[in-house]
């Protein structure tokens, strides 16, 4: 508290001590009267009940005038404090703004390396830079944004999370990429658990018409379930020299990280598709007991009748699911089949839709792979070259899949990376290895998947015959 205002409550409470004294004074002279039964004080008296009424009535004002300074003093103080307070925030707002436009540590093309950094120091190579530029790393992967959005990050972070541009390269490009797990419901895995178990209604409700008034009223009672949704390890590793670490006049992490990433991208994809449940892997679609098959047996023209079976898996969704489906899901290759399809006048029958089409049979946006390339009975179409094309008897079938992508729940954890130095010390070499953790599940609405599969999906010829 300030000097000033705690010596004017000091003296405050002085005059009011020395009022209540003259308060008292002035009672005794009443009470001496009244004691000896005087209706009247005497002139004596009477002038000293004045000078003490004179003086309590100086002394109110004088803290009436204690009141207001103290009050006024309090109020400045409290401005003080806020205006104290809110050029801290402002310092702090700044502070956070200057953080926030700094260019982050692993830019593209800055000339640092995150996985030289990394190897650096737990090598012991590092002069004090290395660790400096991952403390920094760290504290970006802490407050940014996104780093959240784009890693799905459950709160934890630090050194071992890569920058984001290279994990956007992980999502975005190379190899098969992850065009199926993409479309599904994707959540952040949450921290310290091995198994996902998500509730599912076994049997529901009933209701019914009342038979008549007071009969009795429809009575089922709900049971429920779960399912399981264990959580897997995805993980690879590469050795490199250390000679490409002390000389390499280019940022390697650019080059291998991206591949090992692309890689992990294809590997959980391949998962969420075709994963067995068996042997570290979790239940793909295809392995999901419950979901809807349509088989199309190769005949006079599969075009029409895959397209059929197209239709027939739409209203199965629609029937079981009580819901419509929202996307389709083949092989490029199947795409290109029905691209190459042409009527019996010679005309394409899937046709671009910048050209406003009419009686086509399908429409397409563009030449694209792994994302939504057209439209088919309505539903947007993806490719995703990670389906399989080994199916059949004559081994060289794929399937189209009609579903509810909402349905489907995918677990992620972010992408860590690890060096290892005694794993290829012998080769003078370190190991690098990234790893990450998943879970999925199709099992509580499976029937919200319908797979069309066979010998009218068998592998294409594209000769011009039309399909």
């Amino acid at each position: 508290m300030d000097e000033r205002l705690k010596r004017l409550i000091a003296r405050r409470e002085t005059a009011h001590t020395e009022r209540e004294t003259l308060l008292a004074q002035r009672k005794a002279i009443v009470d001496v009267a009244g004691e000896e039964a005087r209706e009247d004080l005497s002139a004596e008296e009477e002038a000293e009940f004045r000078a003490l009424a004179a003086s309590i009535k100086l002394k109110d004002a004088e803290i009436r005038s204690y009141d207001e300074r103290i009050t006024e003093m309090a109020d400045e103080l409290e401005r003080d404090k806020q205006l104290t307070e809110g050029a801290i925030k402002v310092r702090q707002a700044k502070a956070s703004a200057s953080v926030t436009n700094e260019a982050r540590v692993y830019e593209k093309n800055n000339g640092n390396s995150y996985l030289q950094d990394l190897v650096r120091v737990q090598a012991n190579m590092d002069d004090g830079r290395s660790m400096q530029r991952l403390q920094r790393h760290a504290v970006d992967v802490a407050t940014s944004p996104e780093y959240r959005a784009l890693n799905r990050t459950d709160g934890t972070g630090g050194y071992f999370v890569p920058p984001v541009w290279l994990m956007s390269q992980f999502i975005e490009l190379a190899r098969a990429g992850r065009a199926y797990a993409n479309v599904v419901t994707s959540q952040a895995l949450p921290p310290g658990t091995d198994s996902i178990n998500i509730p599912k209604v076994n049997t529901g409700t009933a209701v019914a018409a009342q038979t008549a008034d007071n009969a009795a009223v429809s009575s089922v009672d709900l049971t429920d379930t779960s399912v399981s949704a264990p959580v897997r390890t995805i993980a690879g590793q590469q050795d490199v020299a250390i000679q490409l670490l002390d000389q390499s006049p280019i940022n390697f992490d650019q080059v291998i990280f991206r591949d090992m990433t692309a890689d992990y991208a294809t590997k959980l994809d391949l998962q969420v598709i075709s994963g067995s449940g068996s042997s570290g892997q979790v239940t793909g679609v295809r392995a999901t007991s419950g979901i809807t098959t349509i088989v199309a047996t190769s005949g006079a023209s599969n075009v029409k009748l895959v397209y059929a079976k197209v239709a027939d898996g739409i209203q199965r969704v629609q029937t079981s699911r009580f819901l419509p489906p929202q996307v389709i899901v083949m092989h490029p290759r199947r795409w290109a089949w029905f691209l190459a399809a042409f009527d019996t006048s010679g005309r394409p029958l899937v046709v671009p839709n910048s050209g406003n089409p009419q009686n086509s049979l399908a429409e397409f946006g563009s030449v694209t792979s792994q994302e939504i390339v057209g439209s088919l009975q309505g539903l947007p179409v993806v490719t995703d070259p990670s389906l399989p094309t080994t199916l059949g008897a004559g081994t060289n079938e794929d399937v189209i899949h009609v579903l509810r992508s909402t349905d489907l729940l995918l677990w992620e954890s972010p992408i860590r990376t690890r060096v290892l130095l005694d794993a290829a010390s012998t080769n003078l070499s370190v190991r690098l290895q990234i790893y990450g953790y998943m879970a999925f599940s199709a099992a509580r609405y499976p029937q919200s998947v319908v797979e069309i599969g066979g010998s009218a999906l068998a592998a294409p010829v594209f000769d011009g015959s039309g399909a």
